[in-house]
């Protein structure tokens, strides 16, 4: 699908001012997926490239980082060989111009497999450790905390056990502050259509949540997205700390995963709560998705090694680890 005649003219300006030459008849692809931000392909005189448009009210409503952050930790991530490359910019309207990632985008069923996994870690080590520093930083459950205002002072669908459930989450906080790991830059929303094969290596996009993090949220995150299975989770994870992979940092991962189903819950609240009229995907199903979410993270709660993850993660009884984790190095 071709966008409209005279959204043309709009791109093709916003092409121009972030100095590229659309040529003399470009054409603009939605792409579909997302569910912030507008996002099309563009073939012109140049060649193919992706026009990434930021709409203010992402940011404003809790939901992303502001557009002028997304587009500097896009550059740096683009520095690794991980993010796509940035061809241009502009602040005001916040417009990104990217590299065509040329390549299959990843499902779920894609992530569960034991050799993209390893190559999926490989890309998360590269982009955190060649990633230049991100200017902001992302916590999950100071995220939780404004979500959950969010909503409450809109009148926006909680679930009716979330603020009782606030203390597990306090729990899981605490254990991971007790052997915490050095924060590197991160994605911090990683479901698997951000994730494209380009043949050689794993590429990853979309950086509108990103910040300096701990690194097992991210991987946490992975595995809340694609659903991985027990030990999927493992191999992540030892896939990603190599030989200082422990049963520890294996339970910091499966916390975070958590801590992910458990905010981003709220996050498919607010964003059909208040971005309904301008959401990129409006047939999207917001609440069934938050409800799975949720659902998940109840069942993790509730499950019986809950207590010994957290006692793991914090290294009260746990079996013998490995370093902490330092920076970790790109393959």
């Amino acid at each position: 699908m071709t966008a409209a005649t005279d959204d043309t003219g709009l791109f093709a300006d916003l092409l121009v001012r972030a100095g590229l030459d659309p040529g003399p008849a470009p054409s603009f692809t939605p792409l579909t997926g997302g569910l912030s931000h507008r996002v099309l392909r563009v073939d012109g005189a140049a060649g193919r490239c992706i026009l990434r448009i930021l709409d203010p009210g992402v940011s404003a409503a809790g939901l992303g980082v502001p557009g002028r952050q997304e587009i500097a930790n896009t550059a740096a991530a683009a520095r690794s060989g991980v993010g796509p490359r940035v061809l241009g910019a502009l602040d005001e309207p916040a417009v990104l111009v990217l590299e065509f990632v040329e390549g299959r985008t990843l499902e779920a069923r894609d992530i569960a497999d034991p050799g993209t996994l390893v190559r999926i870690a490989a890309a998360c080590r590269r982009l955190h450790a060649r990633t230049p520093r991100f200017g902001n930083g992302f916590d999950i459950f100071r995220k939780a905390e404004e979500l959950l205002g969010r909503c409450l002072r809109h009148g926006l669908p909680v679930p009716p056990d979330y603020p009782v459930r606030l203390a597990d989450l306090d729990r899981i906080e605490a254990a991971l502050a007790a052997a915490a790991l050095p924060p590197v830059p991160c994605h911090n929303d990683l479901l698997p259509a951000n994730f494209i094969d380009d043949g050689r290596r794993v590429r990853i996009v979309d950086y509108q949540l990103s910040g300096m993090n701990d690194p097992a949220f991210e991987l946490g995150d992975i595995a809340a997205e694609a659903q991985l299975a027990p030990d999927a989770v493992e191999a992540l994870t030892a896939a990603y700390f190599g030989a200082e992979s422990s049963p520890r940092h294996t339970a910091r991962v499966r916390l975070n995963r958590i801590a992910s189903d458990f905010a981003w819950t709220l996050w498919f609240s607010v964003h059909h709560g208040l971005l309904a009229d301008t959401a990129a995907t409006p047939a999207f199903d917001y609440g069934a998705e938050a409800a799975d979410k949720w659902a998940r993270a109840v069942h993790a709660l509730d499950a019986a090694d809950f207590g010994r993850l957290l006692d793991r993660a914090a290294g009260r009884n746990a079996p013998p680890a490995g370093p902490a984790g330092a920076r970790p190095t790109a393959p």
